[in-house]
């Protein structure tokens, strides 16, 4: 079929004379028409409506290369595709910039926009972020699904001896992969458990022991606990950082670090003892020995290692840097003001405890964060009303930044189980379509999984990627766009 000179097609002007500024024509998407004018969608000329104008005079071709459907007779556009997200983009022409409304998933907007070519620049800075947002989640969803495969994945092409630092490392850093694994992260907990308790048990004067030179010591059943303790520690992290993947990031890692301060106090005071009193004098020995012992209370935070509630709390606090800078902020302010006028006004008293003002800060901290120790005190009544002005300006401060911290911690905490369930569902979902007799082309999708063609781990596999309406997009460079008909869960 020839749209030049067919009676079929009234509406394609085939010497191009029509005046594009006074062109009209209409676009139905979704079932949602709309009227645009030539002067409007010139402003763009490089997005798909503004070559809607200049398509009338090429033929059938042209037309249905940038449209699904065309009725000549109503000069009339059809496109399947997405009206709430069009009725957005159509702004630019008018507005110049565009806003996403509520409801509508991120990545479909940014892919509508990428099918009517409107540059993502014309997106609102606050839309942008929540497009930015919801990208940084698909890629952690890709993250954790790729993790998993690697940990089912079985490469018959690596050596033994890769195969047995994996194994290895999925048994200490992974207690879900399997039984034996559940049960070593138990024991490493409760071995962090019995050492802190130790630590604690062994300050108790009644049980420490008296030496021939009459210095107090740790009972000696407390001390072989406590070396039992180190002793897995240490073939804990070096199981681990054999089987590291990455060594370098390993010992870089913030965790690790606390392993390492956790185990290193014991080897060293343990040197200082037996070596180190032909270097220096005992004395010293034994102050750099105690120095070394309270490191030991490092060891608590290995705790967060096998709490995901304590590193929720730690990202959350990271994340909440702001709100912190702004409480220490207020109290600084308040710490510094109270403190100045409550000692101008004790000064007056002849049994004043407010000496000078750097020694009045301790005062006004213990009254704003409302501790009252008691140990310094106003005497005058006006000393009496700045404290009370005080503790009250004190808690409306601490009270201030709470909010929005515990608001950080719950978001970070309702996200992460999203991610953890939404990359289930992906697995899931390769489980099912590869239980349909699609096992053969799974080797090629699964290679696709990574951006940038990275190999499979998962060589001869029989899972295969979904191209459901949850499919993440990040998993495969092939670009998977939603019509109207297709929902975003």
């Amino acid at each position: 079929i020839k749209m030049t000179g067919d009676s079929r097609f009234p509406g394609v002007d085939t010497d191009g004379s029509e005046n594009n500024e006074e062109t009209e024509i209409v676009v139905n998407v979704g079932g949602v028409r709309q009227v645009f004018y030539g002067d409007n969608l010139n402003q763009y000329p490089e997005t798909r409506l503004a070559e809607l104008i200049n398509c009338l005079s090429g033929g059938y071709d042209s037309i249905f290369s940038l449209c699904d459907d065309y009725d000549p007779g109503k000069r009339e556009f059809y496109f399947d595709r997405d009206p709430d997200a069009f009725k957005c983009i159509i702004d630019v022409y008018y507005f110049g910039e565009i806003h996403m409304k509520k409801g509508i998933c991120p990545i479909c907007f940014k892919n509508e926009m990428e099918f009517w070519k409107v540059d993502l620049k014309f997106l609102d800075d606050c839309c942008k972020t929540h497009l930015s947002e919801k990208k940084e989640e698909l890629e952690e969803i890709a993250r954790r699904v790729q993790l998993i495969l690697d940990d089912l994945g079985v490469d018959a092409s690596e050596s033994r001896w890769k195969r047995c630092q994996k194994y290895i490392w999925k048994f200490l850093e992974k207690p879900e992969s399997s039984y034996p694994a559940r049960v070593i992260a138990v024991l490493s907990f409760l071995f962090i458990l019995i050492s802190s308790v130790v630590m604690c048990v062994g300050t108790i004067p009644d049980l420490q022991v008296v030496d021939m030179e009459g210095n107090r010591m740790e009972h000696p059943t407390l001390d072989n606990i406590e070396t039992a303790c180190i002793g897995w520690f240490t073939v804990e992290y070096v199981l681990r950082l054999i089987s590291s993947p990455n060594k370098l990031h390993f010992v870089l890692s913030f965790m690790n670090i606390v392993d390492v301060l956790a185990i290193l106090p014991f080897y060293v005071s343990l040197t200082l003892t037996h070596l180190g009193a032909k270097l220096m004098e005992l004395s010293n020995v034994q102050q750099a020995v105690q120095a070394l012992r309270i490191m030991r209370i490092a060891r608590i935070f290995k705790l967060a290692r096998h709490s995901s509630g304590l590193q929720t709390l730690t990202y959350a606090l990271k994340r909440s840097f702001k709100e912190l800078g702004l409480l220490l902020m207020y109290l600084a302010v308040g710490i510094f003001v109270f403190s100045a006028l409550g000692y101008t006004m004790e000064q007056s008293h002849p049994e004043t405890l407010f000496k000078s003002i750097p020694q009045s800060f301790w005062w006004a901290i213990i009254t704003m964060t409302t501790v009252g120790y008691g140990d310094i005190y106003p005497k005058t009544t006006l000393g009496k009303l700045n404290a009370a002005i005080s503790f009250l300006c004190g808690v409306i401060a601490i009270a201030l930044p709470i909010h929005p911290i515990i608001n950080n911690f719950v978001r970070y905490y309702n996200k992460q189980r999203v991610l953890e369930t939404a990359a289930k569902h992906e697995l899931e979902l390769m489980e099912l379509n590869s239980a349909e007799g699609k096992a053969t082309s799974s080797k090629t999708d699964l290679e696709d999984l990574v951006r940038g063609g990275k190999e499979s781990p998962f060589q001869g596999s029989r899972l295969k990627v979904s191209h459901s309406d949850t499919f993440i997009h990040l998993l495969s460079e092939e670009k998977h766009y939603r019509t109207r008909l297709q929902s975003c869960k």
